[in-house]
C-alpha cells in the first residue's frame, strides 16, 4: 500500500486547468479499485492517495498517466506503508 502525497508546482489556477482530467484519472482507478481515498491538503497546496495492489514500478507507471504528473502541475512524494494494526472497518481494503 502507498500513500501519494501531491505538491503543487504551479499556482492554483493552473491546477485548475487539469482538474478535470485528473478527475477522471482519479475515477479511472477508483473503478479499477486500486484508490481507497483521496483529496485535498488544507491548505490547499496539493492532494494525497491511499493506493494499493501495485508494487512501486506498477505505482509509478500509474502516476505516469496523471494529467498532474504529465504538465508538470504537482510534485509526488510516495511512501509504502505495511498496515499492522487497523480499525475492522479498514480490514476490506487489505485484501
Amino acid at each position: 500500500m502507498f500513500l501519494v502525497s501531491l505538491s503543487y508546482k504551479k499556482d492554483l489556477n493552473e491546477v485548475a486547468q487539469f482538474m478535470e482530467p485528473h478527475n477522471l484519472f482519479l475515477e479511472k482507478y477508483y473503478a479499477a479499485r486500486k484508490f481507497i481515498f483521496s483529496g485535498r491538503k488544507n491548505p490547499r497546496t496539493g492532494g494525497v492517495i491511499l493506493v494499493r495492489g501495485v508494487d512501486k514500478a506498477g505505482l509509478m507507471a500509474l502516476l505516469k498517466e496523471d494529467p498532474f504528473y504529465q504538465h508538470e502541475v504537482a510534485d509526488y512524494e510516495i511512501t509504502e506503508v505495511i498496515p499492522t494494526k487497523y480499525d475492522p472497518d479498514f480490514a476490506c481494503f487489505m485484501a
